[in-house]
């Protein structure tokens, strides 16, 4: 008989991304984005974000090394929003004028 995993502090809706249940603006993708691209070890995240709990944080890691594939999916695909966004908004007009002032 399979045995379902609950994670505290984590919610989990289907076809939605894993949050903590306290604050569920921050989603279990932004924790590890810090975790994987700074090396930051749960009690570095602490003091980073000092607003969540050290239990919060180690929950997350814990639900990221059971479910590595559905954060890395949510990752990536945060990573192409950010990379269509960056590319397909026009420059600020004031960033437009520094530059040409620079070039004279």
């Amino acid at each position: 008989m399979p045995v379902e995993l609950k994670y505290p502090h984590i919610e989990k809706v289907n076809g939605e991304p894993a949050r903590l249940e306290r604050v569920p603006r921050v989603r279990v993708a932004q924790m590890v984005m810090d975790h994987l691209s700074h090396g930051w070890s749960a009690d570095e995240i602490c003091r980073q974000y000092p607003h969540l709990t050290p239990a919060e944080v180690h929950s997350a890691l814990a639900y990221y090394y059971d479910h590595r594939d559905e954060i890395e999916r949510e990752i990536e695909r945060d990573w192409k929003m950010a990379e269509e966004s960056a590319t397909q908004s026009a420059r600020p007009p004031f960033l437009v004028r520094l530059l040409s002032k620079r070039k004279s």
